[in-house]
Order: C-alpha cells, then sequence, then structure tokens
C-alpha cells in the first residue's frame, strides 16, 4: 500500500522512472507507453519486469482467492488465466464491498476508429463482469478529444466516432441504470465540476513533470500536454454530482490495459494533495496482433486485428492467413517436438474468449505434445470467434441513436448516496 501523504517527490520519481516504460530484456527493449507496444520478444511483453518497473503488484493466488470468497462464486476467467494481472489497491476495493460501504467503476475508450476490434474487447468485458458481481455505478469515458488532438481527425469526426464505439461498448451488455458513458468533448462544457478537477488536477503537476512522464516533446501541441488532468479527473466521484450527490469520498477502480497505468500512477500522487481518495487499478495484459506478441493490435492495420464488423468469411480468412504459428516447421518436426503454446496466437486467442478451462488445458497439452497441428488449433479458434462476433453484430443492430442518447445523458443512476 502506498503513502496516503504522496508528496511532490513521488511525482518527480514517476518522471525520473521514465514511466514511457522501456523495459530491458535481453540487451533489447520492450517499450510501453499510452500509444504504442513493442518487444523484441516473441512471447511479447515482459510483465514481471514491467510489474516491477511501474511499481504495481502482481495479482497472485491469494488475491484471486480472496476476490471468490468476497463475491461467493469463481473468478472470471481472464483474473483465473492471469489476463489481468496486475493492480494497485485491488485489496482496498474488496474492503469497502465486505464493509458495504460504495465504490464505483471507471474505464474507458479512445475513438480512433469506426469499427473496434477484439482487443477493445477485453475491459469491457471484465468491466461489465465487475459490475454485475459488485452491484456498482460505472462510468466510461470516451476521449474524443484526445484522438482529435493525436490524430488527423476533424473534431466532429472525433465526436462521431464516439457514438460508433458507444454502440459498440452498450452491446456488450452494460445496464442503462448503473452506467453513464459519456464525450469528453460534450460533457467537460457542461459540468463544471468536472472541469474543476481539472484545473486542480493541472495546478499540481508541472510542465516538466508532464513532459517527463508521456514523453511530450517540444513540437507537441499546448492540447496533449493538458489533456492527462482530463483523464484522471473521472477517477473522482466529485467529478459526477448527478451520481454521487456531490461526495467526494467514493473511491474508485479502474480496470485497463498497463499502458494506460502513466496517466494514473500520476493521478494516485495528485488525489491527497487536493483532498480525494487514490483510484485504485486491475491492469490487463495485452491483446497480440495476428502476427505476434511483438505487439498489440491496431485499428490503423486491418490485417493485425479481428475487427467487431468483420464477416465469418474475413475472420477464417485472417486466422488462416496471419495469425502466427507457433508449430514446427514441417508436420515431422512438430510431431516430434510438439508446438509452443507461449507464441502461438491462436491459443493466446483462445486464453481470452475459450471460458471452459478444461478444454483449454486439453488443447495446450495436446499441442505441446504434437498431437494436434496449427491447422486444428486455427479451425477451433475461427469457430469461437465467428460466433462471437456475429453476436456481437446482431446486439450492435439493437442499439439505436436514441438508446445511445440515454447512456450519454448526464443524469443519476440507481444508487443513492
Amino acid at each position: 500500500m502506498e503513502d496516503p501523504t504522496a508528496s511532490v517527490t513521488q511525482l518527480e520519481k514517476l518522471v525520473i522512472d521514465g514511466v514511457n516504460g522501456a523495459v530491458k530484456k535481453g540487451g533489447a527493449d520492450d517499450f510501453v507507453d499510452p500509444w504504442s507496444v513493442t518487444s523484441a520478444s516473441a512471447k511479447g511483453v515482459d510483465y514481471d519486469k514491467l510489474i516491477r518497473r511501474f511499481g504495481s503488484s502482481k495479482i497472485d493466488k491469494d488475491l484471486i482467492d480472496r476476490f471468490e470468497k468476497v463475491l461467493g462464486q469463481p473468478a472470471h476467467h481472464l483474473l483465473r488465466r492471469g489476463i489481468f494481472f496486475s493492480h494497485r489497491d485491488v485489496h482496498h476495493i474488496l474492503d469497502l464491498h465486505e464493509q458495504k460501504k460504495p465504490f464505483f467503476l471507471y474505464t474507458g475508450r479512445g475513438p480512433s476508429s469506426e469499427a473496434m476490434h477484439l482487443g477493445h474487447l477485453i475491459p469491457f468485458i471484465f468491466t461489465k463482469w465487475l459490475q454485475d458481481v459488485f452491484d456498482v455505478p460505472l462510468v466510461i469515458q470516451l476521449t474524443d478529444d484526445e484522438k482529435f488532438l493525436w490524430r488527423d481527425l476533424t473534431l466532429e469526426e472525433a465526436r462521431r466516432l464516439a457514438t460508433e464505439n458507444a454502440k459498440d461498448i452498450i452491446a456488450i451488455g452494460f445496464d442503462i441504470e448503473k452506467t453513464f458513458i459519456f464525450s469528453d468533448l460534450d460533457y467537460i462544457g457542461c459540468s463544471p465540476d468536472f472541469y474543476h478537477n481539472m484545473c486542480r488536477i493541472q495546478k499540481c503537476v508541472t510542465f516538466n513533470q508532464v513532459k517527463g512522464i508521456f514523453g511530450f516533446g517540444d513540437s507537441d501541441c499546448i492540447g496533449k500536454i493538458s489533456f492527462p488532468a482530463i483523464q484522471a479527473a473521472t477517477s473522482f466521484s466529485s467529478s459526477f454530482p448527478q451520481i454521487f450527490g456531490g461526495r467526494k469520498d467514493i473511491p474508485c477502480l479502474i480496470p485497463c490495459a498497463i499502458d494506460q497505468d502513466p496517466y494514473f500512477r500520476m493521478t494516485r500522487d495528485v488525489a491527497p494533495r487536493i483532498g480525494y481518495p487514490k483510484p485504485a487499478l486491475i491492469h490487463s495484459s495485452f491483446f497480440p496482433a495476428l502476427q505476434g506478441a511483438q505487439t498489440k493490435m491496431s485499428s490503423s492495420d486491418p490485417t493485425s486485428s479481428i475487427f467487431l464488423t468483420d464477416t465469418n468469411a474475413k475472420i477464417k480468412t485472417k486466422i488462416n492467413k496471419y495469425a502466427f504459428s507457433g508449430g514446427g516447421a514441417t508436420i515431422e518436426e512438430h510431431k516430434e517436438h510438439g508446438g509452443d503454446c507461449d507464441i502461438d496466437i491462436s491459443y493466446q486467442y483462445m486464453k481470452f474468449f475459450l471460458e471452459d478451462d478444461e478444454r483449454l488445458e486439453q488443447i495446450k497439452k495436446d499441442y505441446t505434445s504434437g498431437e494436434l497441428l496449427t491447422g486444428y488449433l486455427k479451425k477451433e479458434l475461427i469457430s469461437i470467434l465467428q460466433p462471437l462476433v456475429s453476436s456481437h453484430t446482431e446486439r450492435r443492430k439493437q442499439v439505436t441513436e436514441d438508446v445511445v442518447r440515454q447512456f450519454m445523458t448526464p443524469r443519476k443512476l440507481k444508487f443513492d448516496y
């Protein structure tokens, strides 16, 4: 547990550590920041080294057991399998739940493309489970302002993409009585409380500090330099008076990929200095590109990703053509030495989406022994992803503009404070 009397020296350490996240690995670097992820290893990022670098805590068996004890049900497979692998202060959130004290969930999406891909689903699938089992409010931030600042997008196009992405998020099944989705471009202008928190945060972080934390250069626009305060402000209950009745003391839990951690390390330093609780975090690993785990899926490269708009035929073609194999160079070599599940993309994707633990373990055993060939794994993965994407597409068709407006209207949720 970090010292609740966080000081500026901790923020300076954050800068010195270089949260841009270069992790040395056998002479090469893993590189992790909020905008890019690369690894020199076919196995992908070394997450144990990343935990040490970022100073978070590993999710161990004791924590998973505690989840199950507190909830009275099995942990989600994404938690059991180490997809969500790191955290900050999750024990405190479980304490609050046991004490029947409130907290809320916060996650988000940067709407840079009209179609989301499978990797974008992971935090939302897990967040929905957290919402269901804890029965707490959820705020989902769509950072359309960020994408306007970072990408070659007009303001109007960034806002349109936020609406399109909101439809995909709603289709995952979030409860409208417990969920508020907002566009930064819309909400900040009508919420003085949110803007006040942005100003408080901005006053606590110097220009040199934000450059050191996020790697901004002299040619970056000033909008980028001020943006981290916007992502941080969502962590505080007082930013949403319509939901929390003006209370300032309700903490949040943020499920996110670990590349977003720099924002919230900064937030956790600032929070006690402005009288707010630190946000807790639970981090996921990256969903690898089809070509291998050296990088994560990218919306800008259609061959690296399975998109939620892909047809069954396109899913089949992409997996068969691009999914990196951990098998032997020949059938004979594969049968003799077996396959490597650590680098085989079809197996890695099944870890995310095949919920049957026994089936997954049997596939791993048979592939590692050489009994199963890569073609079988690809066929199995196709049979999992085609109905998953198809059913999502059908649910998305039911999300009308009116439904989106309801989710995105600032309002009281079903909870009383």
